[in-house]
């Protein structure tokens, strides 16, 4: 793992990475939903979608602990969620 970085992320940059991830989050979520309604959920492709949507899950749970750590006391909250 490298060392934090001296330079974060703005407030606006999270903001926006925020905005395109929660729509990249929200698609990958509906493509799961159909993916399982149509193959099953003891389909290969199925699990891996559900595994693919529970990994951006963590990154965006991830991404909202980053910005409330790179602007504690901002208004960081609901960035990624």
């Amino acid at each position: 793992m490298r060392p934090a970085s001296p330079n974060p992320l703005t407030l606006d940059e999270h903001r926006e990475l925020g905005a395109e991830l929660r729509l990249t989050r929200l698609r990958l979520h509906e493509m799961c939903t159909l993916v399982m309604s149509v193959y099953g959920p003891q389909n290969q492709a199925a699990f891996d979608f559900v595994r693919a949507a529970e990994s951006m899950d963590r990154l965006c749970e991830d991404l909202q602990s980053q910005a409330e750590h790179d602007w504690p006391g901002h208004p960081t909250e609901g960035f990624y969620k």
